[in-house]
């Protein structure tokens, strides 16, 4: 684990160094965009990413996509903990469990000894969510895919993503991670502003068990920090002061705010997704108690291989397919990390 040092200087008339150490762990997440394995699952409309399909999804593009969400995901986290990377890491739009096993074999990943958690749900494009772990830094004890219970407008068969919900331990405290992704804009605000009060649900559900759940909401809101859906229906707090006890803090408010975001529409960032902290990660009165897991810090995951270098769309996400053609990017999202500590005894 990675060990902070914190001086306190105590005692009267002399000075005496006390050293205290900590445990920093790296909690993740991102928009795979389109993780498609090369074969048909029956019942799912994935025929765009077939050999013959729109995107001409071959072995060779879907080897490259794989090597390149590895990259990604082995170097999340590293800017504060190189070498080690992050102990937790939701994603989106992943196709299957095949897919997750495909990519927990590549070489970046396979070497930390990455497992999943991965659980089929009933979207109509059969996108769902998953999550990465490091067995070493986090033991999952439950997994449930809560569904969305609304259907989307467009036809009686567009189902669309569950709230995919993982509890465990990470550093010997009760943590659950629900990761999600939410109907598209297309869908329209009504749909995501449900999303967010489903989610609250679930959290609420969890703290009905055990008040001290450190519980972590991540994924591709679709929204931004201060739209209905977030600030309103999920109740997520711009400021860390302002949050109830029980209720969720949103730290990429401010981030947005500043110019910042992780995709890019019409020359403009938006910031869909976000990870999102309870109370009981928050330390709220800067106490600096870290006796159990606090929040530290939280970053949007930035590499120069990840953004286009010319031509009229330079300065965005170097995407896999844009304008029909392939160009072995990445995502059209950037990732988020957040930070959190504690004192090791």
């Amino acid at each position: 684990m990675f060990l902070l040092a914190l001086l306190l200087l105590m005692g009267t008339g002399t000075t005496f160094a006390q050293e205290k150490k900590f445990s920093l762990y790296g909690i993740g997440f991102y928009n795979l965009e389109n993780l498609f394995d090369t074969c048909h699952d029956e019942g799912h409309n994935d025929y765009q990413f077939l050999p013959d399909g729109q995107y001409k999804w071959t072995g060779l593009k879907y080897s490259n996509k794989l090597k390149n969400m590895a990259r990604v995901l082995a170097e999340l986290g590293t800017d504060k903990l190189p070498g080690i990377g992050c102990a937790i890491i939701g994603v989106s739009e992943v196709e299957n469990a095949k897919c997750m096993e495909d990519l927990c074999n590549q070489e970046p990943l396979k070497k930390r000894g990455y497992k999943f958690v991965h659980v089929e749900g009933p979207d109509y494009r059969g996108v769902d969510c998953a999550m990465i772990y490091n067995p070493r830094l986090f033991s999952v004890e439950n997994v449930t895919l809560m569904p969305y219970t609304y259907i989307l407008p467009e036809d009686s068969m567009r189902h669309t993503r569950g709230f995919l919900t993982v509890s465990g331990k990470l550093a010997g405290e009760h943590v659950a991670v629900i990761v999600n992704h939410l109907p598209s804009r297309g869908a329209g605000s009504f749909y995501r502003e449900e999303g967010g009060r489903q989610i609250r649900l679930v959290k609420d559900s969890l703290l009905r068990v055990d008040p001290d759940f450190k519980i972590i909401i991540m994924g591709d809101m679709n929204d931004d920090p201060q739209d209905k859906s977030m600030a309103v229906s999920l109740g997520a707090q711009r400021k860390m002061k302002d949050v109830e006890k029980g209720g969720l803090w949103n730290p990429w408010w401010d981030t947005l705010a500043n110019g910042t975001g992780t995709l890019m529409y019409d020359g403009k960032w938006n910031l869909f997704d976000q990870i999102i902290l309870s109370q009981s990660l928050l330390d709220q009165n800067k106490k600096k108690d870290y006796r159990t897991l606090k929040y530290f810090a939280h970053q949007i995951f930035r590499r120069d291989y990840l953004f286009q270098k010319e031509g009229k769309y330079k300065g965005n996400t170097l995407r896999t397919h844009a304008g029909g053609v392939w160009l072995n990017g990445y995502s059209d999202h950037l990732p988020t990390v957040v930070y959190v500590v504690k004192e090791v005894k």
